[in-house]
């Protein structure tokens, strides 16, 4: 909805996705700017993921499918696949921006990913990751970044502050998994939404790969590296960006 709001009055948009994973994020956008008053926008979509470890362009792929459902809705569309391992490997002419384009920056779980030691193997210091994404995200000159991050304090050096933090926060996590039984059991009575097995399977076994990264790593292979809200705003204002209001709808959201 943030985004659909930076969108408003421009006829040609596009969004950097920095995890489009199966892309189910943005048939939603698709086809609210296809009911835009005065007809939708040309949309470019550039999705940035993994190389496929099977060779095939599986980003093309999602591509594809959001190039049907706009099509359907009478949406003009464009699509590119960044293949990248990790987003510091990323360039700004890899995107293609075009003068007179309103861009979006999408980025869900994967800016923490960049928080790594920023001094080299010889100990001097050195640009850090999310210095230099944040720098090439501000030269695109984006409309709205939107920033989702856990709410957390896991980027500590010393391993007892890591255990601490991960303890008490995923506690909360698996507390919450255990709450979806109990509205398992509601559902049954008619009392509200299922969780199923297959789901809570799933996340805990997300949770468990999170769990052991933050406190079985150390260096360049710890990347999960979550911190608090209050540590975010002050990097991002350092990189230039400000917060945005969040309108009605989007807050409502």
């Amino acid at each position: 909805q943030a985004i659909l709001e930076a969108f408003d009055s421009h006829d040609r948009v596009h969004v950097v996705d920095f995890n489009l994973m199966q892309g189910l994020q943005w048939p939603a956008l698709i086809q609210a700017l296809a009911l835009r008053p005065g007809g939708p926008p040309a949309l470019r979509l550039t999705g940035i993921g993994p190389p496929s470890p099977d060779g095939r362009d599986a980003l093309r792929d999602v591509g594809f499918r959001l190039a049907e459902l706009a099509r359907s809705v009478g949406v003009p569309f464009a699509f590119r696949g960044v293949a990248a391992n990790r987003l510091d490997d990323v360039r700004p002419w890899m995107l293609q921006v075009s003068p007179g384009e309103a861009v979006a920056v999408n980025s869900v779980l994967q800016l923490h990913r960049l928080l790594g030691d920023q001094e080299d193997e010889g100990g001097a210091p050195r640009t850090s990751a999310i210095e230099s994404v944040l720098g090439w995200i501000r030269g695109v000159r984006p409309k709205i970044v939107a920033v989702v991050e856990q709410e957390a304090d896991h980027n500590k050096a010393a391993f007892l502050d890591r255990f601490t933090e991960a303890l008490f926060y995923y506690s909360t996590m698996f507390d919450s998994l255990d709450g979806g039984g109990g509205r398992r059991r509601r559902h049954h009575m008619g009392m509200g939404p299922a969780v199923s097995a297959g789901e809570r399977a799933a996340a805990e076994a997300y949770l468990q790969r999170e769990i052991c990264n933050i406190v079985c790593c150390e260096g360049a292979a710890r990347v999960e590296r979550h911190e608090p809200l209050a540590r975010w705003r002050g990097r991002m204002g350092r990189a230039g960006f400000r917060p945005a209001h969040l309108g009605s709808n989007a807050f409502k959201q």
